[in-house]
């Protein structure tokens, strides 16, 4: 193994790792603060931080020039407003873990979305492996529904699919109209607009009412911000550049297995028979899909 390739693997585990290790660090913020204030403050930290780092890096004028903003409060609203808006307030009545793996469905609609928008081939081996994933989503949300029965977790759950769903918009939306552009500073503005959706969001709804500072959800905020968010996504676009998509879409599927392991470990969540099951599906659905996906 070269060193390039060390790096990147590095990356990777350090990508997964910190991805994984913020589902429960959520949950426990969220014991603290109101769901849509947890997610502005931990993107207005995040964004904060790219912001400062590009301002170092280009200076004041140029930070701010040749940045395609309509298109980046788009991604912005899809990729942080959408999907972390909805998955934090689903993680009020759904289990972090569970929640991690539902989320991670996502490359199996990004398969979906590319064959349509970027004219990318899916093969009888992509049909099986979407096919795999659903029965993987069916066990783990019939179960849950069956178990539970609430109508707060089926609400959550089927908010977390939207999520999963715009997470694969936003992915197939940036290579359309922004696969050419700088993508740290596509990164730091999309973040800060998707932080300020959120905070308008949470001043109507929450107007900060039940914010309680502590060690915990000072913690929770500022590494989900600043590694989860500011980091892992500058790693994430990172590693776009320098391996294929399919390459960094595979190393997602360590995240729910990371998920569900710090749940367990931090939060005593249950790691029930139809969750594994439905957990195996759904990543080796995710596997097959993503390792056969090729173009014309």
């Amino acid at each position: 193994m070269n060193k390039q390739s060390t790096v990147i693997a590095l990356l990777i585990i350090f990508l997964t790792v910190s991805w994984g290790y913020s589902w429960p660090l959520m949950k426990i913020g969220l014991q603290y603060t109101d769901p849509f204030t947890f997610s502005f403050l931990r993107f207005f930290v995040g964004a904060s931080v790219l912001l400062l780092i590009l301002l170092l890096k280009k200076g004041i004028v140029n930070s701010f020039t040749n940045i395609p903003y309509k298109h980046v409060v788009v991604l912005g609203f899809l990729q942080t407003f959408t999907v972390f808006g909805l998955i934090t307030y689903a993680m009020l009545f759904v289990d972090a873990g569970k929640t991690s793996i539902i989320l991670y469905t996502m490359p199996i609609w990004s398969s979906v979305l590319a064959a349509v928008f970027l004219k990318e081939t899916i093969t009888k081996k992509n049909i099986i492996g979407l096919g795999l994933g659903l029965i993987g989503l069916l066990l783990i949300i019939g179960a849950d529904i069956h178990q539970q029965a609430s109508l707060e977790n089926t609400i959550g759950i089927a908010l977390i699919l939207i999520a999963s769903v715009s997470w694969a918009i936003a992915n197939v939306y940036f290579r359309l109209k922004l696969s050419g552009t700088d993508s740290f500073a596509v990164t730091t503005f999309q973040m800060l607009a998707g932080a300020l959706g959120l905070g308008i969001l949470a001043l109507i709804l929450e107007q900060g009412q039940n914010m309680e500072w502590t060690v915990e959800s000072v913690f929770s905020i500022v590494f989900t911000g600043v590694i989860a968010s500011a980091v892992c996504f500058s790693i994430w676009y990172y590693l776009l550049r320098v391996v294929n998509t399919i390459t960094a879409s595979i190393s997602t599927l360590l995240v729910p297995v990371f998920g569900v392991l710090f749940g367990y470990l931090l939060l005593q969540e249950v790691l029930s028979t139809f969750m594994i099951f439905g957990a195996i599906f759904i990543l080796t659905g995710i596997f097959i899909s993503q390792t056969t996906f090729r173009k014309h």
